[in-house]
């Protein structure tokens, strides 16, 4: 597995991220997960984790246990209303997986916290505070379509030079969860990305076809309109073509993928193999992008908090 995302100041990552999502899941049997836990681990990759997950940090702990010099580099999301809930918050997840430092807390600013630091605020003192303690090595800004105003503020004024290494958010080709505005001035700015949700939870004929496979309608509607792209591209694989979606913006420095399944990890993992991954054809990756455009519009900066 080619491990090296070419986009600095992110080029420390692996250009695939294990989501961990799914190792919370109790539908799964415990074994089932430990063991795709391991198999993730083998493959290199860095991980992506939350205690919002259920139990996954549990998961995580136990298979981290059977051999602590193979504890992967990983992704936190921590947040809360102000910096002593982002101490706790942190605190608490590496207690749990039983670790000292976070490579990356993936900053869930949502609230306060995120008006604070487009304003410039104290939190700007405590993250570096965090850093230099040795808590935290690098920062990521969550971003929702709802959250956008106040990441582009921070991005424009400055705020996040030299502490935030870049923004964390859904991006496959039936997502992107960035306003318009936000998703240019990162363009303007050359300023990295994580995307997140590769495959948008099942390839896109699913989505379109059958029934329930898109927990929510709009993922129906654009599955419609984005599977004729899909088939034009000449791309035979969802999880590929996903890859090289999302891989082909400049700013773009890996993306997350969370699975319970053996053979989707492989899909993910052989994916991001080539040293150079190609992109998608110019002509389908411009028609994507005029269709996540329109749906950032019409549709995503309009939508309720969590209701995508």
């Amino acid at each position: 597995m080619s491990v090296a995302s070419a986009s600095a100041p992110l080029s420390h990552l692996s250009r695939y991220i294990y989501g961990t999502t799914r190792l919370g899941h109790a539908d799964n049997p415990l074994e089932t997960r430990l063991a795709i836990a391991r198999t993730a681990l083998a493959t290199g990759a860095w991980f992506h984790t939350s205690d919002q997950y259920d139990n996954a940090l549990d998961v995580l702990a136990q298979v981290f246990d059977e051999d602590r010099t193979r504890v992967p580099p990983m992704i936190f999301k921590a947040g809360g209303n102000d910096a002593a809930e982002l101490r706790a918050k942190i605190t608490s997840q590496l207690e749990r997986v039983g670790i000292a430092r976070m490579d990356v807390a993936q900053l869930c600013f949502g609230g306060p916290l995120g008006e604070e630091l487009a304003a410039g605020g104290p939190i700007i003192s405590d993250l570096h505070r965090l850093r230099d303690e040795g808590r935290v090595g690098r920062y990521l800004l969550e971003v929702f379509p709802w959250t956008s105003a106040a990441p582009l503020r921070a991005l424009e004024a400055g705020h996040l030079d030299g502490l935030v290494d870049g923004m964390i958010f859904y991006l496959n080709p039936l997502q992107r969860f960035a306003s318009n505005a936000l998703w240019d001035a990162i363009q303007a700015h050359d300023f990295p990305v994580v995307a997140m949700r590769t495959v948008c939870g099942a390839p896109v004929h699913r989505l379109r076809d059958v029934p329930g496979a898109a927990w929510t309608p709009y993922l129906q509607e654009r599955a419609t309109e984005v599977a004729p792209l899909f088939e034009r591209s000449g791309v035979s694989d969802w999880t590929e073509f996903c890859v090289r979606f999302a891989l082909g913006f400049k700013t773009v420095a890996a993306t997350v993928g969370s699975t319970s399944r053996a053979d989707n990890l492989a899909a993910f993992v052989h994916a991001v193999s080539p040293a150079e991954i190609a992109p998608l054809p110019a002509d389908i990756q411009a028609d994507l992008t005029a269709l996540q455009r329109r749906w950032s519009d019409q549709v995503d900066i309009h939508a309720e908090p969590w209701s995508m």
